[in-house]
This record gives structure tokens, C-alpha cells and sequence, in this order.
């Protein structure tokens, strides 16, 4: 007998914006984008100051590619290989000339680019913490990034200045040649870090909170903060995540421009968008920091982690993103508009030549040190250069592209008001759950078990863009010795919406049964992200990837 379990409604938090057309029109003479006039004024952010020139522009700008000597004693070096994470003295030699002594260095980088001490690893060194006032170049804090994922060298560089020509603060760049002892480990990318120094350069009051985004962690985790006077009770964050989820739209708009510098964001998210960082906040909640400027107590979002970038030429700059700040703003149909004259206004930064001349600019001086490491190593980097100059010169167009088409429409209905549902995708909380998409007597089935840690949240997901109105999902589960974990979204296995809340549940064994739940969309048009998921100790359920939404009648 099938058991029908049914949620009580829930009113969507988010906004979503009414669809609305760029009209972006190509110059027949010149093939140029021109700005429709009802686009063109967009408030700019407030400007960071410009910073003081010193010792550190011609250093980044028009300085030698330095060598630089980490000399590390075996007794810090042993505690670097037992934890990566916590600083211990060095000396810094540059140049062979110029020593810094008691420099605190330790490891850096995230799944795909750390690399343990005996490898190559990446590093961060920061100047005065054992030192007071000692600098590197008129820097406190840098970055010595070993560029496993961009054996260009060049794509942290090269988007570090397309960010600053965007008005988005950013950390400076440049290479270097680095040696660990007497173990060379060739060719790094060092970029200048975030800190008070960082702060006091781009900001008129540089003494606000700065947190570290982590690693894949949007705004309502417990962001480490990195620097910052302000309190330490995480209230700025918390109060800007308030405000991104309040559920009533006449009430979020306000209260998002009160914590957050709204153009700055949306300058941010064209940027990270346009040079395809699928790994930034915009797109993956991730290679982030944010600063609350205590002039105003608005957030100002900074891109970090720029190494892998113009991968897809036809990376999308219009779909709606999921993490939290990123959703909230593209959903505002003022804000959405803003964004695409944006984009607009940064393209001619893309221009293919443009770029190409900024990259051999920098080639000029990165050459004679990469001749240095042999013609093998020599002739890979020039493919991989040519590589990406292929890929920024295809990437021009096509923002021109998708500059010309509307947004997304939402999803269509039959007659009867129903939509079928299905290729959904996985998406998991904890370690070692397994997912899996199998085939069961010729019939696709989707999967979810609890791994040897007793401990599940995992999910099976499916995004779709709704108009306004009222909704049921309709789905089959079906579990095995399920013991059901329980928390403030659900509870076993079940249907919801991210963001929402379900009182459906299946737990124990059960036979197919059909799972419904229903909601509301509130706004004209808004990407739903649909889930049917187990949060469990125990157990395993089983999916029917044949699902069904139906439009309910008013």
C-alpha cells in the first residue's frame, strides 16, 4: 500500500527576480557591445583609496624575478612534516645577498594544490611575526604558490590585475625561482597575502574584520577571522546571512544594503564569472575572503585562489549560483540588471590583444628564468601559454555572446500541470557515505548508504527554475534498516528544497513508497534546488530518479 507522506507548505526565503532582457546591441561597423542607456549609470563602489606608492609596486610591477633561500633547521622542519598548519622560524635569503632572519613560514594549500614539505610544497611566510616591522619589499605576509594546477604560471597573475582593473581589491603577484635548503624547487607563482598591511592599502580604514572563506564554506560557517578589530562574536557575519535568508522580500533588499557594499558584490561576481574561476565564492562558496569596512559595516567580498581560470570558454556569467550572498543578489531584479551592465562595462578588459600583451609583458621578464630549468621544461610552458592565450581569445566572443541572450526561462509545464523530474546529482556532507547511480533489473535507481562512521548526510539533487506559485514534488524512496539522524531540516530519508525544512520521513525498513512535499514560490521566478536525501547512523535508502513536480491550482 502505498503511504503518501506529505510536509506542511513553506514559503521560499529567497528572492528570485522577474526575468529580464539585455538588450546588449553589436555595432554592425565595429562589432562592439553598446550598453543600452537605461544600464549605463551604475553606481560604482566606494573606491578603496589608492594605495601609497612604495617599495612593493616596483617589486610586483617591473621588478627581477627574485631567487629566494628558505633555510629551515631540522628541528622546525620535523614539525612542518608532523603539522603543515602552524608556523616555525626560517631565514629568508634573497638574492643570495639580502637575509631576513626569524621569518615564520609554514604550508599552504587545499586539496588540489598542497603538497607535503619532501615534495613541493607551497608556502606562506609572514615577515614580522617573530619580527616586529621586519617586511619583504614594504609586504608583511606573502605567498609562495608551487602552481601544480597552472603550469602556465601565469593565470594567478594575469587575473590578480584584471581584478584591480575592475576596482576589485586583490593581492598583487609575481614569480619567483625558491629553494628549499640546498633542494631546488623551481618556479613559483609569490603573491602578496591578506593582512592589515593588505587592508590599510586598499581601504580608508583598514582595522575591520577580515575572515578567511575556507575551504568549500559559504557565510553561515564558522569563518576563521584572520584580522580585525572589531568583535569577535561573528555578528557581522551572522547579521549578513540574516539578512540574505530573510524570507520576506520587502524586508531582505534593505537589509542586505546595510551589510553589504551591493556594487562592490556585484563588480566581484562579474569578475570571478568572466574569468571562468569556477572555484571562487560565486560559483563554489570557495577561495574567498570578506572584509567589513567599519566605515559603513558593509561586507566587501575579496577573490582569492585564482590559479585554474579561463578553463571553459563557455563558462556561464547569467545562470543563478547557489551560495548564499552570491543567490540572493543575482535573485533581485534592480541588482540582476546592475550585474549585466556590469559585465557589459568590464568587457572591453577582455579584449583578446589586450591580454596578450599584458601576458608577454610579463613573459619578458619570466623568461630568462624559465630557460633556467632545461628546453623540456622550456617548451611544456610555451604550450601551456599558447594554451591559454587559445582559450582567452575564444573566451571574448562568447561573453558577447551570452551578453546577448536573455536569462534562463523557468521550467514548462503539460496541461495538467505536471513536469517530469530527473537526472539529479549527487551531493554529500559527510566523508564516507556511498552514493551511487545503478541499474536494478534494466531500471536506473539512486542510492545512499551510511559509511563505517555512523554518521550520514548525503543527498540526491535536481535544480529548477520556478515562476511564482505553488508546488508538490513527487517522489518514490524505499529504505533499508534506516536509523534515522535527526536535525533542524529533517530527519531519515525524505524530500525537501535547500533551504527548507521537511516533516516527511522514512525510517526502518519500507517497501517503495511515494514521499510528497510541498512549497511555494514567492517571487516571480526563482532556481529551486530540489532534494530527496538521508540523514541517518544507519542504513540505506533507495531513489526512483522518475520523479514528478506538479503546479498546484490556486
Amino acid at each position: 500500500m502505498s503511504l503518501s507522506l506529505i510536509s506542511r507548505p513553506i514559503r521560499l526565503g529567497w528572492c528570485f527576480c522577474a526575468l529580464l532582457l539585455f538588450s546588449a546591441c553589436r555595432d554592425s561597423a565595429t562589432g562592439t557591445i553598446e550598453t543600452p542607456p537605461e544600464l549605463v549609470p551604475i553606481v560604482q563602489p566606494d573606491a578603496p583609496v589608492t594605495p601609497p606608492r612604495d617599495a612593493s609596486e616596483d617589486f610586483f610591477d617591473n621588478g627581477v624575478i627574485p631567487q629566494l633561500r628558505i633555510e629551515l633547521k631540522e628541528s622546525p622542519a620535523k614539525k612542518l612534516r608532523e603539522d603543515a598548519r602552524h608556523y616555525v622560524k626560517c631565514k629568508l635569503i634573497e638574492n643570495g645577498e639580502t637575509t631576513y632572519a626569524d621569518v615564520a613560514i609554514k604550508l599552504k594549500g587545499a586539496a588540489g594544490s598542497f603538497r607535503e614539505l619532501d615534495d613541493k610544497p607551497a608556502f606562506t611566510l609572514n615577515m614580522n611575526k617573530y619580527v616586529k616591522g621586519q617586511t619583504f619589499h614594504a609586504v608583511d605576509k606573502f605567498h609562495l604558490n608551487n602552481s601544480v594546477q597552472d603550469e602556465s604560471y601565469l593565470c594567478e597573475w594575469l587575473c590578480s590585475d584584471l581584478c584591480r582593473d575592475a576596482k576589485v581589491p586583490t593581492p598583487r603577484a609575481t614569480h619567483a625561482r625558491v629553494w628549499l635548503n640546498d633542494r631546488d624547487l623551481g618556479l613559483y607563482v609569490l603573491k602578496e597575502g591578506f593582512d592589515d598591511t593588505f587592508l590599510k592599502r586598499h581601504f580608508a580604514d583598514g582595522t575591520g574584520n577580515l575572515y578567511d572563506g575556507g575551504f568549500v564554506q559559504d557565510i553561515d560557517a564558522d569563518l576563521e577571522k584572520d584580522c580585525g578589530k572589531g568583535s569577535d562574536d561573528h555578528s557581522d557575519l551572522q547579521s549578513l546571512k540574516a539578512a540574505c535568508l530573510e524570507p520576506d522580500p520587502e524586508q531582505r533588499w534593505p537589509a542586505i544594503e546595510k551589510r553589504l557594499d551591493v556594487d562592490a558584490f556585484v563588480s566581484f561576481m562579474a569578475i570571478e564569472l568572466m574569468t571562468c574561476h569556477w572555484d571562487g565564492y560565486t560559483q563554489n562558496k570557495n577561495n574567498y575572503r570578506i572584509y567589513f569596512d567599519p566605515a559603513n559595516g558593509n561586507a566587501r567580498f575579496l577573490p582569492h585562489g585564482m590559479d585554474q581560470m579561463f578553463g571553459d570558454p563557455g563558462f556561464s556569467i547569467l545562470d543563478y549560483q547557489e551560495p548564499i550572498v552570491a543567490n540572493a543578489v543575482m535573485h533581485n531584479p534592480k541588482w540582476r540588471k546592475r550585474y549585466r551592465a556590469r559585465v557589459a562595462e568590464l568587457l572591453p578588459l577582455f579584449e583578446p590583444q589586450r591580454l596578450n600583451e599584458k601576458l608577454d609583458t610579463v613573459l619578458a621578464r619570466l623568461q630568462p628564468v624559465v630557460n633556467q630549468f632545461g628546453e623540456e621544461f622550456a617548451n611544456a610552458h610555451a604550450d601551456r601559454v599558447r594554451e591559454l592565450k587559445e582559450r582567452i581569445a575564444a573566451r571574448e566572443p562568447n561573453l558577447r555572446e551570452q551578453l546577448q541572450n536573455g536569462d534562463p526561462t523557468p521550467q514548462e509545464f503539460n496541461a495538467d500541470g505536471i513536469a517530469e523530474i530527473a537526472d539529479w546529482f549527487p551531493a554529500q556532507e559527510t566523508d564516507d557515505t556511498k552514493i551511487e547511480e545503478l541499474d536494478i533489473d534494466g531500471q536506473k535507481r539512486y542510492s545512499i548508504q551510511v559509511g563505517d562512521s555512523g554518521q550520514c548526510v548525503a543527498s540526491w539533487r535536481r535544480k529548477v527554475l520556478l515562476a511564482k506559485g505553488h508546488y508538490r514534488l513527487e517522489a518514490r524512496l524505499r529504505t533499508e534498516s534506516v536509523e534515522a539522524r535527526e536535525d533542524e531540516s529533517g530527519a531519515g530519508a525524505g524530500l525537501r528544497i535547500s533551504g527548507g525544512k521537511r516533516d516527511n520521513k522514512l525510517a526502518g525498513n519500507s517497501d517503495w513508497q511515494a514521499v510528497t512535499y510541498e512549497f511555494e514560490v514567492l517571487e516571480d521566478v526563482r532556481d529551486v534546488t530540489l532534494v530527496a536525501e538521508l540523514r541517518a547512523t544507519r542504513g540505506r535508502m533507495w531513489l526512483d530518479p522518475a520523479a514528478r513536480l506538479k503546479k498546484m491550482v490556486p
